[in-house]
């Protein structure tokens, strides 16, 4: 199981953007962290985007069940079903991020308060510099 905190940040709306992540075990452990520029995009598909990237790493290192936590409130209910995409420019994130927890045995998505996650809030901001 991994535990995957993801956060994507843009400096206009749109703008230049960034995505963050870490990916943690059960214990808490850091396994790996993502920190990397996107381009120019909206803040809700650098959200996505922080997730696709954390999911498809997750993936990669064999993780089979994975929580998901984002401070985006938005994209968490969107993908929990709660909230339908109206966003053309959202529906292939909103597909990709469906696709890859279809590789997994099990998956959850959280949303969490924005002090919680300052980690990934973190990383995107490195890399939006």
């Amino acid at each position: 199981r991994a535990v995957i905190c993801a956060d994507g940040a843009s400096r206009g709306n749109p703008g230049q953007a960034a995505i963050g992540a870490t990916i943690k075990d059960e214990q808490g452990r850091l396994i790996a962290s993502i920190s990397q520029g996107i381009g120019r995009t909206t803040n809700n598909q650098a959200e996505y985007r922080a997730i696709i990237a954390a999911l498809e790493e997750a993936i990669r290192l064999g993780a089979e069940q994975v929580d998901i936590n984002s401070d985006s409130q938005l994209v968490v209910r969107q993908i929990s079903g709660e909230y339908r995409v109206k966003k053309a420019a959202l529906k292939p994130l909103y597909q990709q991020v469906k696709q890859l927890q279809s590789l997994l045995k099990g998956s959850t998505i959280n949303h969490i308060p924005r002090q919680q996650n300052t980690e990934a809030d973190k990383l995107a901001n490195i890399a939006l510099r």
